[in-house]
């Protein structure tokens, strides 16, 4: 799979203005809201995975924002690490020492089969100690929210259901695609949750 993620991937998804399914800005913008959320709920950070990081664009918005925090980008593309100086592993047997404070997960689990996915889930939980940020488009968002015309159709879809259920396993859903691991002690307000609603 490394080999697929070359320099004329990055090229086409993320460097030309016409065909980039996001942008730099853009990225920056999401590790704020992931900052801000985590700051909130006071969940320290002093290390931080980042899971498929790509470029890294992720980088220097987080640590900005936990200035004391070491970053560890994960990544399969040979070309990358080799650009960047990445770590070269999979999610799915990535076994580092030690655990990380905030685990991002960004457009990750597309990219994977579905027992590679399933086993990256499972490590996703081993990994955190703290605060997990996850993404992956779903069979729901093909269909309501991408567009196709930038998005990468070489992938795996599968159902929200298929990631909450796993996520929920080890994780509480904190907002914003912010999962915080099981144990961990962390407050939220009653009409701060998600799916509350009486009848």
């Amino acid at each position: 799979m490394s080999n697929r993620f070359d320099a004329r991937f990055y090229q086409r998804f993320y460097m030309n203005p016409r065909t980039r399914v996001t942008s730099r800005e853009e990225m920056a913008r999401r590790a704020g809201m992931v900052a801000a959320l985590v700051k909130q709920l006071e969940l320290p950070v002093k290390r931080i995975l980042d899971a498929g990081c790509g470029l890294g664009w992720l980088r220097p918005p987080l640590l900005e924002a936990f200035p004391d925090a070491t970053y560890i980008g994960l990544e399969v593309s040979e070309h990358l690490c080799e650009e960047h100086g990445w770590v070269n592993a999979s999610l799915a047997d990535y076994r580092p020492r030690g655990r990380f404070d905030l685990i991002i997960c960004y457009d990750v689990m597309q990219y994977l089969s579905d027992r590679e996915c399933a086993q990256a889930m499972a490590n996703l939980a081993r990994l955190s100690r703290g605060a997990l940020y996850f993404h992956a488009p779903t069979q729901e968002d093909w269909r309501d929210n991408a567009d196709r015309d930038t998005s990468d159709s070489d992938i795996t879809l599968r159902g929200a259901s298929w990631y909450r259920s796993r996520l929920s396993r080890h994780f509480e859903h904190a907002g914003f695609g912010v999962h915080v691991r099981r144990g961990v002690p962390w407050g939220q307000w009653e009409l701060e949750r998600s799916g509350a609603v009486d009848e």
